[in-house]
């Protein structure tokens, strides 16, 4: 089990200077045994260059001088400062400038950030105090027979605190951070990137020898560890075999940009990551005096690496000894957005907020994303002219993040408003009748983004597995905007582009990819162009066609429904869920739902009731002049009027 690091008590303190005065003194007496090796070691050279100043140099002034060399030395001065500044000094400064990590050194306890601000995951937290237990008492471990960590890999999506985890580990080890991207190791120049990778574990190490350790955090790492081979890649963060078939298809090749050579730079990273025992300048000196024996001491160096594809990265980057520990950092459930949305709630003013909604809309959220919702909402709020925030700050926030900007086009024609608000409340209608674990949150003829309308929703919880049925739903759900423009407009619009996209790439995989469709072959094992099987595609016409049949069902039995929610989208421009739910309890206490399976004669709704009680009464009138015509039982012989009075003669 992890041990929790020291935090001081504050009730220790009688007051402020109290506190301060302690801090100064840990922090002089910090490290204490560095400091004065430091310092003596600075004294020693002082006087080393004091007498060497005194004893040695006005004898060389004065013996040059006064020969014959003096003239000549004077003459080659000038030119060796030429040389040194128009050739000599154009060479350093090139190296200097490109062989120099973009790097960034944060020494211990200037990020301020720790466990306690890491919230959402706690099995990654976990993980992470027992690396900072092990860098604390790595000498004790070690004494146990045991390696400190060399390398952790961080997998997972943007935005879930793989880089915010590396520096809480840092300040709670107290070992200094240095944090840098990928592709700042490359260079235009060919070898440049090995010199870089080498400075940069140089100082490291450096580094570790003062604190005691030091963690080297590389961002994006894929863009110099990817595979260099086929053979190569590194399945094994993935959980594959690497010569499994279909494997090879799907593999980025590890390459460098212009002239710099990807590949050095990933071997030069293998060595350094897993290096040979060496010493420091210090213990070389001892041991050519034969002061020293034994196996040089490495400094532990720990390297952090985060990515997104490590399915790319090199199977030699990934193997025990160079990278230890794989931890996957994913976006957190309900229980690790709500202990999320509370600590940033924490640090803004805001009025009572209903935490459970907010847990349940941010589902799919990273910590990284709520952060930004609950700060725009702050934001909203101030502009607002008001000191808190409330839920409607958030859920305005939440919408710009996932929908974009809300942009209305006021010069829209009605008839073009008309045709949106059909077309996105058939989404809406087969939205709030198909989805059993969603629900829907908003629907809208009001342009986000690039979308001049939508309708969204949210899940209930947290799916993870997909049923046949479920998915058969969400493609009524794709195609029943095309459902509800054939039958309120009797047109098509070019509005469907999308939906057929999403429509169809839904079939495609429950036939090529899920087993689906009474066949357990995959077209995935040829890679994604295994669904461009010619056979494939009578298939998934099928399945839409199908699909695309029952949602029109579902919409011609129930239509006063799905009026009465675009026509409320053509006044209102935006409803929510709560707005749609009410329209459809007034419409369904009158007109009961129908579903697809069933089909009855439904009353006439709105002014299209009053219409049709005008022309049925016409009817009526019309009927009582005219005789009604019986038509015959299927089978009966039809006689003409002169194949009847012959019968009837004959009768007489």
């Amino acid at each position: 089990m992890a041990i929790e690091p020291y935090r001081p008590n504050d009730a220790q303190y009688r007051d402020d200077f109290d506190r301060e005065l302690d801090k100064k003194l840990d922090r002089l007496f910090y490290r204490w045994q560095w400091k004065l090796f430091r310092f003596v070691r600075t004294l020693i050279f002082i006087a080393i260059g004091i007498w060497l100043a005194t004893n040695l140099l006005p004898p060389v002034f004065e013996t040059v001088l006064s020969g014959n060399l003096g003239p000549m030395i004077l003459q080659f001065i000038p030119v060796a400062i030429y040389l040194f500044f128009f050739i000599g000094f154009q060479f350093f400064l090139m190296y200097y400038f490109m062989a120099r990590t973009r790097i960034y050194w944060v020494k211990p306890g200037e990020t301020g950030i720790s466990f306690k601000d890491y919230r959402g995951n706690p099995e990654v937290l976990e993980a992470a105090r027992r690396v900072v237990t092990l860098l604390k008492g790595a000498k004790e471990f070690k004494k146990m027979g045991g390696e400190v960590t060399r390398g952790i890999l961080l997998i997972g999506p943007p935005g879930t605190g793989k880089s915010y985890l590396a520096q809480a580990i840092s300040t709670e080890a107290g070992v200094p951070f240095g944090y840098l991207s990928a592709p700042s190791l490359q260079s235009a120049w060919m070898g440049m990137g090995n010199i870089k990778v080498m400075n940069l574990y140089r100082k490291a190490r450096r580094f570790a020898r003062e604190y005691g350790a030091c963690i080297i955090f590389i961002d994006e790492i894929d863009a110099i560890g990817g595979a260099r081979s086929t053979s190569l890649m590194g399945t094994g963060a993935a959980g594959m075999d690497g010569n499994a078939a279909g494997g090879l298809h799907r593999v980025v090749m590890g390459i460098g940009g212009m002239m710099g050579g990807g590949s050095g730079i990933l071997n030069e990273l293998l060595l350094q990551m897993d290096p040979p025992p060496q010493d420091s300048w210090w213990g070389k000196l001892l041991r050519t005096l034969r002061l020293r024996s034994g196996k040089p001491d490495m400094p532990p160096v720990l390297t952090m690496a985060a990515t997104n594809l490590a399915e790319t990265l090199d199977a030699a980057l990934l193997r025990p000894g160079r990278f230890d520990r794989k931890i996957a950092v994913e976006p957190p459930d309900a229980d690790g957005r709500r202990e999320v949305i509370e600590y940033y709630l924490s640090k803004v003013k805001h009025e009572p907020m209903p935490i459970d909604r907010m847990v349940s809309d941010t589902i799919g959220y990273t910590p990284v994303a709520i952060k930004y919702c609950i700060n725009e909402a702050t934001i909203h709020a101030h502009f607002d002219g008001r000191a808190a925030i409330n839920y409607w700050d958030f859920t305005r926030a939440r919408e710009t993040h996932e929908w974009g900007l809300r942009q209305p086009i006021r010069s829209m024609s009605y008839e073009e408003r008309r045709r949106i608000a059909y077309h996105e409340a058939g989404h809406a209608y087969a939205m709030v009748k198909l989805l059993k674990k969603e629900r829907l949150t908003k629907v809208t003829i009001v342009r986000h983004g690039t979308a001049l309308g939508f309708a969204a929703w949210k899940p209930e919880e947290e799916i993870h597995t997909r049923t046949k049925d479920e998915l058969l739903d969400r493609i009524k759900i794709s195609l029943a905007s095309r459902a509800a423009e054939e039958l309120f407009l009797g047109i098509q619009m070019s509005g469907v582009t999308s939906d057929l996209q999403g429509a169809t790439g839904l079939a495609a995989m429950m036939v090529g990819a899920y087993g689906m469709d009474e066949s357990f072959f995959s077209y995935l094992t040829f890679g994604m162009q295994g669904l461009n099987a010619p056979d494939i595609k009578p298939r998934i016409e099928a399945i839409l066609q199908e699909q695309y049949r029952q949602v029109k069902s579902l919409l011609e039995n129930n239509p006063e429904a799905v009026i009465a929610i675009a026509e409320a989208l053509i006044l209102r421009n935006e409803l929510t869920d709560i707005d749609v739910k009410e329209i459809l309890d007034r419409v369904e206490a009158e007109h009961p739902f129908t579903p697809i399976s069933a089909r009855r004669e439904r009353a006439a709704f709105g002014f299209a009731a009053a219409t049709r009680a005008q022309s049925s009464g016409a009817l009526v009138r019309r009927r009582r002049e005219a005789r009604p015509v019986v038509l015959p039982a299927p089978g009966t012989i039809i006689l003409d009027a002169e194949q009847r009075r012959d019968e009837n003669m004959g009768d007489a």
